[in-house]
């Protein structure tokens, strides 16, 4: 097939069982691949418990993987998550999503609990199970080492071991499926490791087409000030949006207390620049290279892991800030939630943590011993053993990323309305309200904010379902992704059919959560955002938000998603996805 394999292995670890089974061409050219595919997939699975070992791990590649289209070589990783209970999927970069289609693969479907740690061995077109107790309880770096040659891999470290809810997936080159506990899945199942190699060649059904289509993505790239500019991301990593976050002022501080803090200058864009000399990097292939390294190579921290362990736990020492976030690679921790989680407990304890504190606190997480056992649970339960269930900063459980919603009304908007929790990722109303791309909308002003979040979800959905960088939005747009899908597969797609699969994924999404038994009430912001005020000065007033204005607008979207005031379908839906 063109663009597609047409396979997915499905991997039991309880019996050993590994069998190749085929995907028809109708559910691959209705939802794509990577998010849509892995959502689709996740059917016959969806209403198990949120016990991590009981829970399905689906990776699923797009069709563009392998084709050099820019920001294209994406891996989705997708279940139900153990931390929040909703569907949950995770886009990660790196040379994985391109391994896994030189193998012949579109998907793995990972099921059951091994008796004891394996590797899962993918090469060519065998796979196996080897032994993999030896590296058990080895940290994310050496296992990565220890694993060379054997091409690209995805492992967790002694979090993803011990059950921490928000352990994560890495790939190596700081390249994560962090947020959501997805490697605590990994580690309730046993499954230490996987490498996976091949040498297939992604088929294309147009060659000159796709050529087009690719220079018309980066001629759109380079001229994308957020990408290209002088403070883009190509110049600075995600780091850029401390200076930005600052200049609104919407960095989250002392655990949302604040919106803003004096001393983010420190850990920027520009410090790191002047501190490190770093150098740039990215995903395979792609022209951003928004990652940014030392020297000796190791990746250093992106904007929410800078911004948490920075302002919102009142910390401006940059050494201490990259201790923390290596320390969170090396152990396999969701660096947004681990972060979030111990501001929350600072809160509670009235001790803030000091920088000294963050290496031996990350750790004692990681291995669930002394205040680590609590704080491995996440912000959410945490706050709720200790009776403060008010100072956990989470939406359906998941921590709340470095935005302040109080400064961007669409994206307190996405933050409730989004299927996996709390995340900006969902709709990107980044782009609106703060880029003012593709054009200006008023922050603090809730109108159209809900037409404008469902057109940007299905976006969003979309682009996740190509595998392709949500980054490249800030460039590019479905347009020329609609054409370079149609020039590999052959199938005629346009805008319309792009957005159409992408509605159909988010609401595919949220009739498995509302079948979980998620509801309104769910779709909730902490009440601190509708009484306390952010951090105002002489020329700017963050006010705390509107709840009656909030609620009419939650409203409107769930009409515009055809559902009830209460956010529900008003009767089970059919299958929204073939």
């Amino acid at each position: 097939m063109n663009g597609w394999r047409g396979q997915a292995l499905h991997v039991n670890l309880t019996t050993g069982s590994l069998q190749r089974q085929q995907l028809p061409t109708d559910l691959l050219t209705a939802c794509i691949g990577g998010r849509g595919l892995g959502v689709r997939l996740l059917r016959d699975f969806i209403h198990l418990s949120t016990d991590a070992p009981d829970l399905p791990l689906i990776f699923a590649a797009g069709p563009l993987t392998g084709t050099f289209v820019p920001a294209s070589d994406r891996i989705a990783v997708v279940s139900r998550s153990p931390l929040t209970g909703t569907v949950f999927d995770c886009s990660a970069g790196g040379r994985f999503a391109r391994d896994l289609k030189a193998a012949g693969l579109d998907a793995l479907i990972i099921t059951g609990v091994s008796p004891q740690p394996v590797w899962l061995q993918l090469s060519g077109m065998s796979a196996s199970l080897l032994p993999a107790t030896k590296l058990w309880g080895s940290d994310v770096p050496t296992t990565l080492s220890n694993l060379a040659g054997h091409g690209s891999v995805a492992t967790i470290g002694p979090a993803g071991e011990n059950g921490v809810l928000y352990a994560g997936i890495l790939f190596g080159q700081g390249n994560a499926a962090g947020r959501g506990g997805l490697g605590t899945i990994m580690g309730a199942k046993q499954l230490k490791v996987i490498s996976v190699q091949g040498d297939q060649a992604t088929a294309i059904a147009d060659p000159s087409r796709l050529q087009k289509a690719n220079r018309d993505i980066l001629r759109l790239f380079r001229a994308s000030p957020p990408l290209f500019g002088e403070f883009g991301l190509q110049a600075f990593g995600t780091a850029t949006f401390v200076d930005l976050m600052a200049q609104r002022r919407m960095t989250p501080t002392n655990n949302f207390r604040a919106t803003f803090s004096p001393t983010s200058h420190h850990y920027s864009g520009p410090a790191l620049r002047h501190a490190l000399r770093p150098t740039n990097g990215g995903c395979n292939g792609c022209p951003i290279a928004c990652k940014q390294f030392s020297h000796s190579g190791e990746p250093l921290p992106e904007y929410h892991t800078l911004s948490h362990f920075g302002a919102l736990n009142q910390i401006d020492d940059l050494l201490a800030l990259l201790q923390a976030s290596a320390g969170c690679y090396r152990l396999g921790l969701d660096p947004v939630s681990a972060a979030a989680t111990l501001a929350t407990a600072a809160e509670i304890s009235g001790n803030p943590v000091l920088p000294a504190q963050l290496a031996p606190q990350l750790k004692a997480i990681s291995q669930r011993k002394s205040e680590g056992e609590l704080q491995a649970l996440g912000a959410r339960r945490l706050a709720d053993a200790l009776c403060r269930p008010e100072t956990a900063m989470t939406v359906k459980s998941l921590e709340l990323p470095a935005f302040d919603p109080r400064g961007a009304y669409g994206l307190a908007l996405a933050y409730c309305t989004s299927g996996r929790g709390g995340c900006h990722t969902r709709g990107n109303p980044i782009s609106h309200e703060i880029l003012r791309r593709p054009v200006p909308t008023d922050r603090f002003s809730f109108t159209g904010k809900a037409r404008m979040l469902c057109i940007a979800e299905n976006a969003i959905a979309a682009i996740d379902s190509l595998a392709v960088c949500r980054y490249a939005l800030f460039g590019a747009s479905l347009e020329e992704y609609a054409d370079a899908l149609s020039a590999v597969t052959g199938h005629e797609y346009n805008v319309g059919a792009l957005a159409g699969i992408g509605e159909r994924i988010v609401l595919t999404e949220r009739s498995y959560n509302q079948g979980n038994g998620f509801t309104c009430a769910d779709d909730q912001l902490p009440e601190r955002f509708f009484t306390s005020a952010g951090s105002s000065d002489d020329t700017m007033t963050i006010p705390a938000l509107d709840r009656e204005r909030f609620f009419a607008e939650r409203r409107t979207y769930y009409h515009l998603r055809g559902l009830t005031d209460n956010g529900t379908f008003a009767t089970p839906p059919v299958d929204l996805l073939p």
